[in-house]
C-alpha cells in the first residue's frame, strides 16, 4: 500500500478545516494511519522545505507555517500521492479546479492550507522527518 504525507497547514487549522479535509480524505477511501496536531519548530520546517533554501520565498514559507499548529498525517492507499496532489488542486487557487480543497478554499499560492507529497522518494523522507 502506498503511503503519503499530508499536512493541514496553519492556515487550514487556523480556518477551522481540518474536519473538512479529513473528510475529503477518509471518502476517497484513504486511510489516515498517523496524525499529530502540533506547533513544529523552526528547525522541522526549514529542513521540511529546505530544497527552496535561498530561494526568495523560503522565510516567509517558514513564517507561514509556524504561524499556529498544523496537522501532520501520514495517510495509506492505493495510489494515493497522484490522488491527493489531485483532490489538493494547483497550488495556485487561480488554476485550482472548483471541487479541490485549494479551489474550493485558498486564496493565495502562499496560503494555499495542504500540502502533500508529490513522489513515493518525498514521502519516505517527509513522514520520516515528522513521524521520527
Amino acid at each position: 500500500m502506498e503511503r503519503t504525507f499530508i499536512m493541514i497547514k496553519s492556515d487550514g487549522v487556523a480556518r477551522g478545516l481540518m474536519g473538512e479535509i479529513i473528510r475529503r480524505i477518509e471518502r476517497k477511501g484513504f486511510k489516515i494511519t498517523k496524525a499529530q496536531l502540533l506547533s513544529p519548530a523552526r528547525e522541522l520546517v526549514e529542513k521540511h522545505y529546505e530544497e527552496h533554501v535561498g530561494k526568495e520565498f523560503f522565510e516567509e514559507l517558514v513564517e507561514y507555517i509556524l504561524e499556529g499548529p498544523v496537522m501532520a498525517m501520514e495517510v495509506q492507499g492505493k495510489d494515493v500521492i497522484a490522488v491527493m496532489r489531485s483532490i489538493m488542486g494547483d497550488k495556485d487557487p487561480i488554476k485550482a479546479i472548483p471541487g479541490t480543497i485549494r479551489g474550493d478554499y485558498a486564496n493565495t499560492v502562499t496560503r494555499n492550507l495542504i500540502h502533500g507529497s508529490d513522489s513515493l522518494e518525498h514521502a519516505e523522507r517527509e513522514i520520516n522527518l515528522w513521524f521520527n
